[in-house]
């Protein structure tokens, strides 16, 4: 994947290739978390499609089984190619996988609650929420990976 990116960025014109390294992290979050969003979106729609009626439990299901897609495509990608982090150890590796689910699970509650409040209560469509809802959860998404789950240890420090 690394080796496809280069080759892409390889054949822009300079001047854009300088903006894309000087925010590179940036690009890659677009671009990864970008298609957290299509899978997170696509389970979604399947979902609502498969199941019969619109029973409430409906959004609860849809919102759930699309996270732990979404969430799953994350953590591999954001891990390797947006954050760079390494784990030497299975300890390492673990503290960091629990510690990106636990951040997760926090914009979760907050896709559930906007699912709630707009589809279930307010009746507002669950396809126009859905698009919304990405937007949201795409910026909380962004801070607590950086700020918490992928942090370098040289900024542990300061």
């Amino acid at each position: 994947m690394e080796k496809l990116i280069n080759a892409v960025v390889s054949i822009l014109p300079q001047p854009l290739q300088n903006i894309y390294y000087k925010y590179e992290e940036k690009w890659m979050y677009l671009l990864f978390g970008g298609l957290t969003t299509v899978i997170s979106i696509v389970s979604k729609f399947i979902i609502f499609a498969v199941i019969p009626g619109n029973p409430k439990w409906e959004n609860t299901t849809g919102v759930v089984i699309s996270w732990i897609l979404a969430v799953t495509f994350a953590f591999f990608t954001n891990k390797k190619y947006v954050f760079k982090s390494e784990t030497k150890t299975k300890e390492e590796f673990w503290k960091t996988f629990f510690s990106f689910y636990g951040g997760r699970i926090s914009t979760l509650i907050m896709e559930w609650a906007i699912f709630a409040v707009f589809c279930d209560w307010l009746n507002v469509n669950q396809k126009l929420i859905t698009i919304l809802s990405q937007i949201i959860i795409f910026v909380a998404n962004y801070v607590i990976s950086k700020l918490f789950v992928f942090k370098k240890k040289d900024e542990q420090t300061e």
